[in-house]
């Protein structure tokens, strides 16, 4: 498929600059947008254009980087925002502000990007976007945007070797309140542990789930002659994770089947 345009937020590491160094060597023009373009000078040399943005931004400031880019390259075809970060904490011990920084960069920002997307691709009546994680956000655009010859993709990665786990990267932070005495047996802290251990040993290769991903947007590669689907989940850890929750959801709903459908009105 010649002449992809890919706005990538969050371009700077992990997936966002994997995916957009398979884009730019299967020849087609990205635009790399980060908070800091000064760690983007790779994407560059690969033949990038570079934007500083923040996704926390207005309407305008994320609309002025994607006309940057439409006037570069032309239409955007593929938008993809893999901004976000992780808050390591129990979530009593998270400040207001935090979970409100949180929130306005991993779930507030996806939504901001999409909207700003969305006002270039109607238009073209096709395009593709992509955000990690936000599952329920996702779902409700491509059911609305399907129509209008636009998919809406959320991208689920189990743990693929990138830089988020990396402790003083910037990708994990700590809440400022730390464990609470009355949580120490609540696995917390090993759980805390596991990710120490997990970190620079992560099964997942970005490389090869970039490549997975512009496959299936661009469907070619393993998604030729397919459908681009609402959900990608990527990793073997990740396939059995989505299973075994497929199965224990699967059993609640058995369990408390009686008391759901006791809940409604008699029939006359």
């Amino acid at each position: 498929m010649p002449g992809n345009v890919w706005f990538i937020a969050g371009a700077s590491s992990g997936f966002g600059r994997a995916i957009a160094l398979e884009a730019l060597a299967r020849g087609d023009r990205v635009a790399a947008a980060s908070r800091d373009p000064s760690r983007m000078t790779s994407l560059e040399d690969a033949g990038a254009m570079t934007l500083e943005l923040d996704v926390t931004g207005s309407d305008a400031v994320i609309a002025d980087a994607m006309q940057k880019a439409v006037d570069a390259y032309g239409p955007i075809t593929h938008c993809v925002n893999s901004a976000g970060y992780l808050l390591e904490g129990v979530i009593e011990a998270a400040s207001q502000e935090e979970v409100r920084r949180i929130m306005e960069t991993n779930v507030l920002g996806t939504i901001n990007v999409a909207r700003c997307a969305l006002r270039i691709m109607r238009p073209q009546r096709s395009g593709s976007t992509t955000k990690w994680a936000v599952s329920g956000f996702t779902e409700s655009l491509h059911r609305e945007c399907r129509p209008l010859g636009i998919a809406a993709v959320v991208i689920e990665p189990g743990y693929f070797r990138t830089e988020v786990l990396n402790e003083g990267g910037g990708h994990r932070l700590l809440t400022r309140e730390q464990l609470l005495p009355e949580y120490e047996g609540a696995g917390l802290a090993a759980q805390k542990a596991a990710i120490a251990r997990m970190d620079g040993s992560q099964p997942g290769d970005v490389g090869k789930g970039a490549r997975a991903v512009v496959d299936v947007l661009t469907r070619s590669g393993a998604g030729l002659g397919r459908e681009i689907p609402v959900r990608l989940v990527l990793g073997r850890d990740a396939v059995r994770g989505v299973g075994d929750k497929l199965r224990a959801t699967e059993a609640l709903l058995r369990e408390w089947a009686g008391v759901s459908v006791g809940t409604d009105r008699d029939s006359r």
